[in-house]
């Protein structure tokens, strides 16, 4: 099967084509770039010349070859994406977007968050939320999924398990922390090396936009809208993702109770792991599209403490939307991406 990139030489763009160099099924046809228009792939990141020669070789283009794929990532900024897959939807061919054009239900909310009229609000009533640990059955059906942001994806999977055996209360704080990567590879003073290194701090604490879709998607969970409270933190690492989540609990429970939960929920999982004994660590995923969760109670015996760790890259971008489109083409939704973690 032939999948086309819109703006390819993203960390999302260049993170797919290295998982893809291990699927057995997809090959990358099309890859388009907004300034490197005419340069061959394998020439803008060498990196990849020896795990995907044809990849290398082929040419980075203005507009995508629509003609020639059977599904389309688009890695373009919000605002922008969902304009431009708009005809590739009429065209018919299924489509993963990673930006947050089709995250939101509402347009009215993504208006928002986003400072901009959403392009193509006639598309949202067709658009699925694309965690697949949600999402699975609606996935399969789906032709327009909205990639998860990043954050939402390790703290909604942290607090999944807990919605699901409704243990706890329809108010969490969640604390996030993330390596600069995810801010992309568009350049701006908070990412340069002499801003980050040996720094840690707090940004959007009067709220962040994933915080609109955690909301929208925990609301769901819980039958009933919850509340959220969000603040990321940037530290000096290149990739991961930790978030440590707190919530009330709805009645007394036990740490063997909640280890029996989050276990039975990991159990069924592909790319779920539950650290029995310790909160995780953001090197004990990197490089995979696995999310390792932790639960535990605290001192009080009043709250949970739940903690999701990812690498933004993958499990965060690039390996949730391969998990989706393998869904999505009656794939096995761990195709291509059975790889481990990298350790050290």
């Amino acid at each position: 099967m032939n999948v086309g990139i819109i703006n390819g030489t993203s960390y999302f763009g260049v993170e797919l084509v290295r998982l893809i160099a291990n699927h057995s099924e997809f090959t990358v046809t099309s890859v388009t770039a907004r300034s490197q228009a005419g340069s061959k792939f394998g020439d803008v990141f060498p990196h990849l010349q020896a795990t995907d020669p044809d990849v290398a070789r082929l040419v980075l283009t203005k507009a995508l070859d629509k003609a020639a794929v059977d599904l389309i990532f688009s890695c373009l900024p919000h605002g922008v994406s969902a304009k431009a897959l708009a005809p590739c939807v009429d065209a018919g061919i299924p489509i993963i977007d990673v930006s947050a054009d089709f995250r939101l239900k509402d347009p009215a909310e993504y208006t928002r968050w986003y400072q901009v009229e959403h392009p193509s609000p006639n598309l949202l009533s067709k658009a699925i939320y694309g965690l697949t640990e949600l999402h699975r059955d609606e996935i399969r059906k789906a032709t327009i999924v909205g990639n998860p942001g990043c954050y939402s994806t390790a703290a909604i999977l942290a607090l999944m398990p807990a919605f699901r055996a409704g243990i706890i209360e329809r108010d969490v704080i969640i604390d996030a922390k993330s390596g600069v990567s995810g801010s992309g590879r568009t350049l701006n003073l908070d990412s340069h090396y002499s801003e980050v290194n040996e720094s840690l701090h707090a940004y959007a604490v009067n709220g962040h936009r994933h915080g609109a879709e955690m909301r929208q998607e925990l609301s769901l969970l819980a039958g009933g809208s919850v509340a959220v409270n969000f603040v990321p933190h940037l530290v000096p690492m290149t990739r991961g993702i930790l978030a440590t989540c707190y919530a009330t609990l709805s009645w007394p429970v036990d740490n063997d109770e909640i280890t029996s939960i989050y276990q039975d929920f990991c159990s069924d999982e592909p790319f779920l792991i539950f650290s029995s004994k310790n909160p995780p660590r953001t090197k004990t995923v990197a490089g995979s599209n696995y999310c390792a969760i932790h639960a535990t109670i605290d001192q009080t015996g009043r709250r949970l403490i739940a903690f999701g760790a990812i690498d933004n890259l993958v499990k965060g971008a690039a390996g949730q939307a391969l998990q989706n489109a393998n869904l999505m083409l009656g794939l096995p939704e761990t195709s291509g991406l059975n790889m481990p973690p990298q350790y050290p």
